[in-house]
């Protein structure tokens, strides 16, 4: 009796625990657009987050982890974009249905509708996305967006800062909307 107990347990042990961001095979990259006509894609280097299992979601961005592949334009937009010395972080927190979660068979996708809240500079904004959820095995799953979400910098109290890399750059342009996407990965 006791080890068809300890089976049990083990084998809806997964279903109960919470799911934590694995960083080393997840991405979130965004794409700045200058001049009017050249974009340039970058990509944050350390993540974290989690799913619990009521289907709580908190995702966290380290700011300070830009990396745009230029490393002077990495420290002007910590310092004028950014400013990581009073927000080093950026985070997402949502409520996912883990019903239909729960119904996606390993092996297989689903296509869900994340209703959330992005935390940056201050500033709080309702966001929606649809994301595919594919179940890689009953430990690990990936969850990717299916359209990039659209952040506008004055949403979120940017402008000065996008205005202050324009200068830095002298570039006649850089757009205020910047469209992100994400591929992360739970175990």
């Amino acid at each position: 009796m006791r080890f068809i107990l300890l089976f049990i347990s083990l084998v809806t042990f997964p279903a109960l625990s919470d799911w934590q961001l694995d960083n080393q095979h997840s991405s979130l990259s965004f794409i700045s657009i200058k001049n009017t006509e050249v974009a340039e894609a970058h990509h944050f280097n350390e993540l974290s987050g989690s799913l619990t299992s009521d289907g709580h979601v908190n995702f966290t961005i380290d700011l300070l982890s830009v990396d745009s592949n230029v490393v002077i334009r990495n420290e002007r937009m910590k310092e004028f974009l950014f400013n990581t010395e009073l927000y080093p972080t950026a985070s997402f927190i949502a409520q996912l249905d883990m019903k239909k979660f729960n119904i996606i068979a390993v092996g297989q996708t689903g296509k869900l509708k994340l209703v959330g809240k992005i935390s940056l500079h201050g500033q709080e904004q309702k966001v929606m996305s649809d994301v595919l959820v594919a179940k890689l095995s009953e430990k690990s799953f990936v969850v990717s967006s299916m359209k990039p979400i659209i952040v506008n910098a004055q949403q979120f109290g940017l402008t000065e800062g996008v205005k202050k890399l324009q200068e830095l750059a002298k570039l006649p342009s850089i757009s205020n909307a910047v469209p992100v996407s994400f591929v992360l990965t739970f175990k």
